[in-house]
């Protein structure tokens, strides 16, 4: 029983180290999104760092729009790169969860 624990124990910390190294990799996983009309373009990693914003000259007049325009982009960007994000970890985290009955976690 002991050696069972012992070895689910080293799973899990395999486990979380395999996590733990998606995560970094996700650093270098670059997510654009941009707006409809192409007026402001985005790029973050998939840990939802901004790495880039890209601005036409057309929105530095309009503060408001401007800031319209970021809103929006900004959000399509992040939930873009948090999808990514979330299904890469969980693949990473249910490949390497020991076989416990009752503990469906990753269905």
């Amino acid at each position: 029983m002991f050696g069972d624990i012992m070895g689910m124990m080293g799973k899990l910390k395999e486990t979380q180290e395999k996590v733990e190294a998606t995560k970094k990799r996700l650093d270098t996983v670059l997510v654009d999104a941009e707006s409809t009309d192409g007026l402001l373009k985005v790029t973050l990693t998939a840990n939802r760092t901004i790495k880039s914003i890209a601005i036409d000259d057309s929105l530095l007049e309009d503060k408001e729009q401007l800031e319209d325009y970021l809103v929006v982009t900004l959000n399509k960007a992040i939930e873009k790169a948090t999808t990514i994000h979330e299904a890469e970890v969980a693949a990473v985290a249910k490949e390497g969860m020991p076989n416990i009955p009752g503990m469906d976690m990753f269905k």
